[in-house]
């Protein structure tokens, strides 16, 4: 588990684009912020951070943030790109096999291989 963060640059890295993340719209498990704001953060959070955390801008990201994004139990395996037309159908699609709490979190733009939190 590299946490959403690291999946996510892996595909930048991947494809030589810049993935932007809106912190925003990232679904979070209820009382995710809250339990991190206490301290409930795991080991690997931090270790993930240390081995790519050169690689993302968190922008005005708080520490919680940070932790939320590399956390290993977050479902950043999940992480798909489609073009902007397919989103709509992409969703719809999610959501008629359940999931409810699909979502768009970013997008994908020209740049060199990092990973953009905004």
């Amino acid at each position: 588990g590299f946490g959403l963060a690291g999946h996510a640059l892996e595909m930048a890295r991947g494809s030589g684009c810049t993935i932007r993340i809106e912190l925003a719209s990232v679904p979070l498990l209820p009382d995710a912020r809250r339990l991190v704001g206490e301290g409930h953060v795991t080991g690997a959070s931090a270790r993930n951070w240390a081995s790519y955390g050169d690689k993302v801008s968190l922008g005005p990201a708080r520490e919680d943030d940070q932790a939320l994004l590399t956390d290993p139990q977050t479902s950043g395996g999940l992480l798909i790109a489609c073009a902007p037309e397919a989103v709509g159908a992409v969703l719809d699609c999610f959501r008629r096999h359940g999931h409810a709490e699909a979502a768009m979190v970013g997008t994908v733009v020209e740049g060199p291989g990092i990973l953009d939190v905004l």
